[in-house]
């Protein structure tokens, strides 16, 4: 009987050992896709600058732009046609294969999303990196499985490791990405998948930051930590962040079906083909919204922006987000829903400045405090928002406060009864499969 129990530590302790190393194996290979993935988003991004002003008002430049636009709609929608699981962000895809609801094909899914993603972005489209880097991670951690012939289980600890690495390469986040993939993914909490998911995280940020360096993703300044006499303001503001995310959630749905309802657009190439020739336009007429919208957010931290302005441009950047996603094309809504929940801190600060006699050194602090309050209200994930938010900026010194509006935008959307985001768009693929989401 002694014998026995020993013989069964040493397996487990075998087994654990055996999974921190194929979360390594995961981090490695998933981590250098994802860094040539997003190495690709930044040069689609500067191609997009110059062609604006290569274009200039020249009406020939303009019609070949938009010649090629179509281009690039017609192979995205061709892309999302041979393997519709890349459409959208992924999350829900990947949340319903490990559910046992969905087995997309890796290999199919790798290239199709890596340049359905590349081509929407270097388009315009108000698209995230996160989505599609979390299931070109995940879908690596799959196919290493498959390669290795291991079981599901294994499988499963895999493609949540692929998940965390994914977001750790992706926003140079690796506790983030931690938690994301065992709060949004796994969702079940072992030692032993911990340490699988920790190796794989920081060893994908690692590798990322070796190319890309260390600086965090936004890099706008906190004086000060927020006196706590205007902590009554971050309440007001959680309160305000939950109906916001709410409403976020709802007209997301919403602008899908109006896509699905529409007799026209029955086809991908056509749906993805209205987001494309908008951001055509919006080049021309508003280019400050195209693509995920880190310039925005330089643009309202510098405060560059009045508070009209802001108002104006919050309402382009949310609607278009919503025509971008709502397409099927391929693409996150992380970054946007960040970018829109900064703006949301960005004109509350304004508005305090104005009416409450706030110092307007505080606007940026709301700003951040924004990003995390929005974040948790739509996705309903406190921690990882709290987290993110932390590891994107730097800055220690908001804790409390990113505590305290995240736990009032949690209960305020959650009082509202709205259904995380991720968990609705999951509920919608299986309908329209024909299956049902238990």
């Amino acid at each position: 009987m002694k014998k026995e129990t020993e013989c069964r530590n040493k397996k487990k302790d075998q087994f654990e050992i055996i999974l921190i190393g194929e979360g390594l194996l995961v981090g490695t290979v998933g981590g250098l896709i994802v860094l040539l993935y997003r190495i690709a988003l930044q040069f689609a991004g500067q191609w997009l600058n110059e062609i604006r002003q290569f274009v200039g008002n020249s009406p020939i430049k303009a019609v070949g732009w938009f010649l090629l636009l179509i281009l690039m709609a017609v192979i995205v929608g061709c892309l999302v046609k041979w393997e519709p699981i890349i459409s959208g962000s992924g999350i829900p895809q990947l949340e319903g294969e490990m559910d046992g609801k969905l087995n997309p094909v890796w290999w199919r899914v790798l290239p199709a999303k890596f340049i359905g993603g590349f081509l929407s972005v270097f388009a315009g489209l108000s698209l995230g990196r996160e989505g599609p880097s979390i299931q070109l991670g995940a879908m690596t951690g799959k196919g290493l499985s498959k390669l290795l012939k291991r079981g599901e289980y294994e499988e499963k600890v895999m493609l949540t490791c692929g998940a965390s690495a994914g977001l750790a390469a992706a926003f140079h986040a690796p506790l983030a990405g931690i938690m994301f993939s065992l709060e949004e993914v796994h969702k079940k909490f072992s030692v032993a998948v911990l340490v699988s998911v920790m190796t794989a995280s920081i060893s994908a940020d690692y590798l990322a930051s070796q190319f890309i360096g260390i600086e965090p993703v936004f890099q706008f300044e906190i004086h000060h930590a927020l006196p706590q006499n205007y902590y009554w303001m971050i309440l007001v503001l959680g309160v305000i962040l939950g109906v916001g995310g709410v409403f976020y959630n709802w007209f997301t749905l919403k602008v899908q079906e109006v896509y699905q309802k529409i007799p026209f657009l029955n086809h991908e190439i056509k749906k993805v083909l209205v987001p494309f020739l908008l951001s055509g336009i919006l080049l021309f007429v508003m280019p400050e919204i195209l693509g995920s919208g880190h310039n925005l957010i330089d643009m309202l931290t510098e405060h560059q922006l009045i508070l009209g302005t802001a108002i104006i441009l919050f309402l382009c950047k949310f609607i278009f987000s919503a025509v971008s996603f709502g397409s099927g094309a391929p693409g996150g809504i992380f970054f946007p829903l960040l970018v829109l929940g900064a703006f949301v801190g960005g004109i509350f600060g304004m508005f305090g400045v104005r009416y409450f006699g706030l110092s307007p050194e505080y606007i940026n602090n709301f700003v951040l405090l924004a990003m995390a309050g929005y974040f948790t209200a739509i996705v309903r994930a406190p921690l990882t928002g709290i987290i993110l938010i932390f590891e994107m900026t730097g800055s220690l010194s908001q804790m409390l406060s990113l505590t305290v509006v995240s736990l009032a935008a949690y209960v305020t959307a959650s009082l509202l009864r709205s259904e995380p985001i991720y968990d609705s768009l999951l509920e919608r693929l299986l309908k329209k499969q024909g299956r049902q989401n238990i």
